[in-house]
């Protein structure tokens, strides 16, 4: 087609990935396995300068175009029409310094949370980082960012202190609170709708160690572990941020005995207090005698490891809310729910604290505005699995809709949503901000905008 060869003639330093290659279906794969997206093309960019010719290029043959780098969040993509769109693929654009010093850190977009914790840890210092260790830096950072240090530290986007990104003309703009202040609003929190990332400064964290690690039962006690976690989170200090999942895993010789072919209830977070404050904000749940207790103090690096996040991109659904509150009701519902051993997982992740709040000079995602996150997701190895688990985890949430609010966060929104639920009142502000740097629509956003190009 023309305006493939166009396109290709024009980015003869870049590699670029056609429908009809032999890598096409290796490079258009995200994290999500079971995320089917086709571009009309797929760009490796490995310095920012290449970055900006594949804008340029794609935009003078009328191509869009969109950022990702692991597929982390690339679920509404799935059988989208893309056939108009170049995805940039962020991957191979890598890099990372730390300043122990000012205890600050530039990650490049393609940078890994692994590389991150890996290079900040000889020097005493983490971040708000996620579970995932094989996520991306930026596309966590500017979604918003919910990690284990949440509740005394924020949102991870609020941790930004200055971006790099390649506008829609292609150039490079600096954005922070000095320079393109509005800009820099709305990319933390909005992210990939504005331009391509390409650097991001962001501050670290003073953890060395931290008092981490998972408490663990049968699915038999469900509902009084659900409950006592529900009155222990009403009263946790802002040191404290845990998740409860209800987890069923299939009978795989390389899963540990004590989860092989069970369906549990996992516990799992971080305390940011010494040890004998620690033990003693434990000794409620402790007191309900889990058959495993891993609390402990650990290297804040260990952090990374607890949550249990699949080691290696897998095929799954999932669905998202937010809650406003757990009552009784809510709690058997969520129990209810979350029954069938096809199901992988029901999540509710603790919030409130700092999430609550927001900070001057904040972002387009100051704060959660909920008490608690609900996730649930199921894997989806065949097309089969993939309606299954699609049910099983839209009626969890359906369960949980009487208590759910009006928002949901951003890097948990695997399915597409009306961009009100994701950027919620202030949705007029971002249009005009993406107005006013990308007048043309040459971006493409995971949510469809209203107004914008889809």
């Amino acid at each position: 087609m023309t305006v493939t060869a166009d396109f290709l003639r024009t980015l003869s330093d870049v590699r670029i990935v056609f429908p009809g290659d032999a890598d096409y279906d290796t490079a258009r794969a995200v994290w999500n396995l079971a995320v089917d997206q086709r571009p009309a093309a797929i760009a490796f960019p490995t310095t920012i300068a290449e970055v900006a010719a594949v804008v340029r290029a794609a935009r003078a043959v009328g191509l869009r175009v969109t950022p990702q780098g692991t597929g982390h969040g690339a679920g509404p993509f799935h059988g989208r029409n893309l056939d108009d769109v170049v995805l940039v693929r962020l991957t191979e654009l890598a890099g990372l310094w730390v300043d122990p010093v000012r205890r600050t850190a530039v990650a490049l977009a393609g940078t890994l949370w692994d590389e991150v914790i890996a290079a900040t840890a000889p020097h005493g210092l983490t971040a708000l980082h996620g579970s995932a260790g094989d996520a991306g830096v930026a596309g966590y950072l500017l979604g918003g960012g919910l990690s284990f240090y949440a509740r005394r530290h924020g949102l991870a986007s609020e941790s930004v202190v200055s971006i790099e990104m390649v506008d829609a003309a292609g150039d490079l703009v600096r954005a922070n609170r000095e320079e393109n202040p509005e800009l820099f609003w709305a990319l933390r929190g909005a992210g990939g709708s504005l331009g391509i990332v390409v650097s991001i400064e962001f501050e670290l964290l003073p953890y060395a160690d931290v008092v981490a690690g998972m408490l663990l039962w049968d699915r038999a006690h469900a509902e009084p572990v659900v409950r006592a976690w529900r009155e222990w989170t009403a009263t946790s200090p802002d040191s404290v941020t845990t998740s409860l999942r209800l987890m069923s895993f299939p009978p795989l010789p390389e899963l540990p005995p004590f989860l092989s072919g069970r369906q549990v209830v996992v516990i799992d977070g971080a305390i940011l207090e010494d040890d004998d404050r620690a033990a003693e904000l434990l000794a409620p749940l402790r007191a309900l005698a889990p058959e495993l207790d891993t609390f402990g103090r650990v290297p804040s690096e260990a952090l990374l490891g607890v949550h249990m996040d699949p080691p290696a991109p897998a095929p799954a659904v999932s669905d998202h809310a937010l809650l406003g509150g757990l009552p009784d009701e809510a709690v058997e519902a969520f129990v209810a729910a979350a029954v069938s051993p096809h199901l992988t997982s029901a999540e509710l992740r603790q919030l409130g604290g700092a999430l609550s709040h927001p900070t001057a000079g904040g972002g387009q995602l100051p704060t959660a505005g909920a008490e608690y996150a609900l996730f649930a997701v199921a894997m989806a190895p065949t097309p089969e699995a993939v309606e299954a688990g699609r049910g099983l985890t839209t009626a969890v949430i359906e369960r949980l809709r009487p208590w759910a609010t009006d928002r949901m966060l951003p890097t948990f929104a695997e399915n597409a949503v009306a961009a009100e639920r994701i950027y919620g009142g202030d949705l007029p502000r971002l249009l005009a901000a993406i107005g006013e740097t990308d007048p043309e629509g040459v971006f493409v956003n995971a949510h469809r905008l209203p107004g914008r190009p889809s």
